[in-house]
């Protein structure tokens, strides 16, 4: 069983940054491949970043690519999305996922998921 804890949300305005943290807990963090997923008001929950399990593999959906960066820290047991230039479509939910295997970017193969953090970007 693993737990996922979001942080780091908020508002902000367009063309700024935000940093999202998810905490795991257990001792078999680094046993899982870490993803992001969104979703806004109305829409259905998408992608937007995948790492390994050993953090040497990055995927991200075109959307961010390039503005978003996924990095965890497996001693600390804790995934991070750092978000540059901002902008409004990237209003949302952000939950953070864990998936019992190497790699993943499909949502059905991440086993457990984080309560979300909200992040809104102003104009």
């Amino acid at each position: 069983q693993v737990q996922l804890v979001e942080s780091g949300g908020g508002l902000v305005q367009a063309g700024g940054s935000l940093r999202l943290s998810c905490a795991a807990s257990g001792r078999t963090f680094s046993s899982y491949a870490m993803g992001w997923f969104r979703q806004a008001p109305g829409k259905e929950r998408e992608f937007v970043a995948a790492i390994s399990r050993g953090g040497g593999n990055t995927y991200y959906a075109d959307s961010v690519k390039g503005r978003f960066t996924i990095s965890r820290d497996n001693a600390k047991n804790t995934v991070y999305l750092q978000m540059n230039s901002l902008k409004l479509e990237d209003t949302a939910v952000y939950y953070c996922a864990a998936a019992a295997r190497s790699f993943a970017i499909s949502q059905p193969l991440y086993d457990y998921w984080g309560q979300g953090t909200q992040v809104t970007v102003s104009s």
